[in-house]
């Protein structure tokens, strides 16, 4: 089994971070039909900004990076310890990745395992965490690592190919 352990964010790591976070999580609400294309890097970056207004510092938030036995960065993931909707008890990972070239080599399910730990160890009950429907390697970690759907959200697009003429309401 692969080994990995998370330490802080450096300020450096972070900066790099933030860039790339945003411009990830704004293609992922475009590519899921919740928001248009055009202006969708600066709402994500105001949205992490919202969530870190101190940065590295904001209190109650893990920025943690991956690292391999070797020391060698292996990902990233940030957890908030308040959870956004207010559940006691229970952290919200916003962002889990593992660097492109090291996935699928059990990296992602050791820092998983390592992140679950920093949330216990900060005083969390639980992890709680989104992930797109369309991500199916992130939905097959999830489920093999011990998480259950407690809510889904569920669309169908009405265009011309959506409807058909006896789905109409009587």
């Amino acid at each position: 089994m692969s080994t990995v352990t998370v330490r802080a964010m450096t300020p450096d790591e972070y900066e790099a971070w933030q860039s790339a976070i945003a411009e990830e999580y704004a293609a992922e609400q475009v590519a899921s039909g919740a928001w248009p294309a055009d202006g969708a890097v600066e709402r994500a970056r105001a949205e992490n900004t919202s969530r870190l207004p101190e940065g590295l510092q904001t209190p109650r938030m893990l920025l943690l990076r991956g690292v391999d036995a070797l020391g060698e960065p292996v990902g990233q993931a940030w957890v908030g310890l308040d959870h956004p909707r207010g559940a006691p008890g229970v952290a919200f990972l916003y962002d889990f990745e593992i660097v492109e070239g090291r996935r699928g080599s059990g990296l992602g399910r050791a820092m998983l395992t390592a992140v679950e730990h920093a949330a216990s160890e900060a005083g969390a009950d639980a992890l709680e965490l989104n992930v797109f429907g369309g991500n199916a390697a992130a939905i097959g970690l999830y489920s093999s690592s011990g998480y259950a759907v407690i809510t889904q959200q569920m669309r169908k697009p009405l265009g011309q190919a959506g409807l058909s003429p006896s789905a109409g309401g009587a």
